[in-house]
């Protein structure tokens, strides 16, 4: 025990005086006069005795480490300071990345992926809308329930929607949504498994927008973590027109002359 205690002694003051940071020399612990030979001599005889036989590794590997020294982090106080700086994103760059996002401006595709996409999604482009054409109709008491994409929407003739952005699709199209999961009237239900194949709903784009912004804030506490994202939906508008596969009852029309005949009798009286 007398030998390690020596021993780890000697080692703590000559790593104070061959240490190459210079800030240590002021430790003058020990001078170098104080190295004789035979001090030097009774090192190695200590380090060479089999009583200790880790003395030599702890020699060699006895360092200090001091905080000043360490690695700095200043890259990374840099990095994270650049981060906050560009954190929050204006208006106006999201909107121009909402409708930019979805396209993908180096990708070319042939007329047979654009309708195999179109139809995985729900839905078939068949033309832009004629100044001829006369798709709006009146209120009809039908009703069905389609799927566009993942999501499902309970829809009747002249209603509107708003559905994620439909690719491959302008303003004035005339689209047709063949994912019908269920049809309905006042004489017939029928009900799809899970859709119909002989059922079809009609439509029409009314524009491209996008919705309301949506903040997203993250924090870390005690890290000096804060990120602020914002988010814009690209949304589509959708106007039904008709829908098809089921029987549409007939409306009665109403017969004013029942009214003045009614007004008269009652007149009368």
């Amino acid at each position: 025990m007398a030998n390690r205690r020596c021993l780890q002694t000697l080692t703590r003051h000559l790593s104070y005086l061959l240490s190459p940071n210079p800030s240590l020399c002021s430790l003058n612990s020990i001078s170098p006069q104080t190295l004789t030979p035979a001090l030097l001599n009774s090192i190695n005889t200590l380090t060479s005795s089999p009583k200790c036989p880790q003395s030599s590794t702890k020699v060699s590997s006895f360092h200090r480490h001091f905080s000043s020294n360490g690695p700095s982090n200043s890259d990374e106080e840099e990095e994270d300071e650049s981060e906050d700086e560009t954190d929050y994103d204006d208006d106006d760059d999201d909107d121009v990345e909402g409708l930019e996002s979805n396209s993908e401006p180096g990708r070319e595709y042939t007329p047979e992926e654009k309708e195999h996409e179109a139809a995985e999604i729900g839905y078939k482009v068949i033309g832009p809308l004629q100044k001829s054409d006369r798709v709006f109709k009146p209120y009809e008491p039908v009703y069905a329930v389609i799927q566009i994409g993942s999501h499902q929407f309970k829809v009747s003739n002249g209603d509107s929607i708003f559905v994620e952005k439909l690719k491959f699709c302008e303003v004035n199209d005339k689209l047709i949504l063949n994912k019908v999961l269920l049809l309905g009237s006042k004489t017939q239900t029928i009900i799809g498994r899970p859709i119909l194949p002989d059922a079809a709903v009609h439509a029409v784009v009314e524009e491209h927008a996008l919705d309301a912004k949506v903040l997203i804030f993250k924090k870390k506490r005690r890290k000096n973590y804060r990120r602020t994202r914002g988010h814009r939906q690209e949304l589509t508008k959708l106007r039904i027109t008709d829908i098809q596969g089921v029987e549409k009852p007939e409306v009665a029309p109403i017969l004013k002359t029942e009214k003045k005949d009614a007004k008269k009798v009652a007149v009368a009286a």
